[in-house]
């Protein structure tokens, strides 16, 4: 899935961020009021959960797709040089 659009909306116990694919599949993440107080907030949380989320893989619950993925933290290497390894 390539990352089309990204929609955000604010509901009565948190936000709900909807990551739509070019192929029109998509994930909805709900982040609680308490974890975010704004858009951005909400936007960077969903972000940290769907990159724990892929540590668990498929259905089996298996492992990620690879050691990169698994010892990332959800930061994307922001301010990292190319080559650091975790």
């Amino acid at each position: 899935m390539h990352l089309l659009e990204t929609k955000i909306v604010h509901e009565t116990t948190g936000w709900r961020v909807d990551v739509v694919g070019d192929d029109g599949e998509a994930v909805s993440i709900k982040v609680a009021d308490g974890h975010a107080a704004s858009e951005d907030e909400a936007i960077e949380r969903a972000k940290e959960a769907m990159v724990q989320l892929t540590a668990y893989g498929g259905r089996g619950g298996g492992r990620s797709i690879n050691p990169y993925d698994a010892a990332s933290n959800g930061n994307f290497d922001e301010g990292e040089p190319l080559g650091t390894r975790h």
